[in-house]
């Protein structure tokens, strides 16, 4: 793929775009399907007697930290997305909606669709992925692959074999352009932000490629230390940086204006959110049914297609903790945090556009990449804001290729969780080469059309999975 991106990146991006749309329209259905029932599993796994069962032996006790624990699978998750998307997708919500409705409904309408695709949903599908790994590995003794679970439940059977092998080649598929996919996101946002540092007006492709460049060496020295003391500490600062540019924000804007959003907002999001799952806009005109193809399905594949990478990442730093303790940790934490980054960056994004008119609208329209920046540049100290953000996605992108490398490396050799050095730096080159291919597309749209090219088929497996999962809870003796 990374090969032929290179040498035709036009004809990889119709071919991407070509095929998605199909799938798209005749299976778009089948994903929400699939992303509703995993997060009505998750609530009712919570709940039932299976949550007291350890993840681990019964006297296993967690290698991580709550709050390490926690930012590590948060910054591996989404956390460059959070930065590009923060006040840039409301508002691309907001422009198609106002043509259906009132300025004030599309806006609080638009943040429900952007909490919707961040949401439950989002981190249902990884916590489900990472769980079935995490048991089969660490309490039946399985090697850490997705294909594990299936011998385990149904035996060493030709045909099991097959089906394995298939799923986790593409496992590895997924897991790698979805990474590629990220790095080209983080290296847009951080592009968009040293031209705002250093006023450059379109400076073209070299400054991408230097970033590239940068973001290649800074995620060696990671790889070739122990995750613990390589990840943890990235991922800490990360998320300590978002953690002060979303407080910075909320306090120094509009804050009774951005409160009123993310309190409106949590409610809306929980009174709506099991049955919009539901949702394919059938009966909508095909604007609609563009958008939400453009935007719901593939944010619901793209979390599929990092699911085998994230999941089988949180699986291996989740050890001891019990499944009701895993899922109320992973499902809720980085979803209410979803919320609140949403509601301070999207409101103040419609404040500019409701209140007074900011012209924001006319950089997503523009440049979707700087919409971050746009925001930051109307509020106090914003040259050390636009540092900060540009650090942060810096780091959420090196904690994403340290983590995806990682665990393609674990894949590589059978399920190994301390893979070597060698093969790690190995990920680590090809990932860089899939996020040149990205970047050389040079369109969000298409970055997003190549990563649902490859996430598609891997819904099936996590279904497949998820069976192996229940089968083996049902010989669980739990009082």
């Amino acid at each position: 793929v990374a090969g032929w991106g290179i040498v035709d990146n036009a004809g990889l991006t119709v071919f991407a775009k070509t095929m998605t749309t199909a799938m798209f329209t005749s299976r778009g259905w089948f994903v929400m399907l699939a992303a509703s029932l995993l997060l009505i599993l998750c609530i009712w796994l919570a709940f039932s007697r299976y949550g007291r069962i350890k993840l681990g032996r019964d006297d296993d006790e967690p290698e991580f930290s709550t709050v390490s624990w926690l930012t590590m699978l948060f910054a591996a998750g989404m956390g460059v997305g959070l930065l590009f998307w923060g006040a840039a997708e409301p508002l691309s919500h907001f422009k198609m909606i106002r043509n259906y409705a009132e300025p004030h409904q599309a806006a609080g309408h638009a943040l429900f669709i952007t909490n919707f695709h961040w949401g439950l949903h989002a981190w249902a599908i990884y916590a489900v992925t990472g769980l079935v790994i995490a048991y089969f590995s660490f309490r039946r003794g399985t090697p850490t692959l997705i294909s594990a679970p299936m011998q385990a439940v149904f035996g060493n059977k030709l045909w099991i074999r097959l089906v394995g092998y298939w799923s986790d080649l593409l496992a590895i598929y997924a897991i790698a352009i979805g990474i590629g996919g990220s790095i080209a996101m983080g290296v847009f946002q951080i592009q968009s932000g040293v031209e705002s540092l250093f006023g450059l007006q379109d400076p073209g492709l070299w400054l991408a490629l230097v970033i590239l460049a940068v973001l290649c060496i800074a995620y060696i020295l990671p790889l070739t230390v122990d995750l613990s003391s390589g990840m943890a500490l990235l991922s800490n600062i990360a998320m300590g940086i978002a953690g002060g540019l979303m407080i910075f924000v909320l306090l120094t804007g509009p804050t009774f204006y951005l409160m009123n959003g993310i309190t409106g907002s949590i409610g809306d999001y929980f009174s709506r959110v099991l049955p919009h799952g539901f949702q394919t806009y059938t009966f909508f005109d095909e604007n609609v049914h563009a958008w939400f193809q453009s935007w719901t399905l593939t944010f619901m594949v793209w979390w599929f297609a990092w699911s085998p990478f994230v999941g089988v990442f949180i699986a291996r730093i989740s050890k001891g903790r019990t499944i009701r303790e895993y899922l109320l940790g992973v499902v809720l934490v980085p979803t209410f945090f979803s919320i609140f980054w949403f509601g301070v960056f999207g409101s103040a994004g419609f404040f500019g556009v409701l209140e007074f008119d900011s012209g924001i609208l006319e950089v997503v329209e523009s440049n979707i990449n700087d919409i971050t920046f746009f925001v930051l540049r109307h509020l106090p100290m914003s040259t050390i804001t636009i540092v900060a953000t540009v650090l942060a996605a810096f780091l959420f992108v090196v904690t994403s290729v340290v983590s995806a490398a990682f665990v393609l490396s674990m894949f590589s050799i059978g399920g190994d969780l301390n893979p070597p050095t060698k093969m790690k730096l190995v990920w680590g080159v090809i990932l860089g080469a899939l996020g040149l291919v990205m970047i050389l597309s040079n369109s969000m749209d298409a970055v997003k059309s190549i990563i649902g090219l490859a996430a598609l088929p891997f819904i099936f497996i996590v279904l497949l999975v998820t069976v192996c999962l229940l089968k083996a809870l049902k010989s669980e003796e739990v009082p």
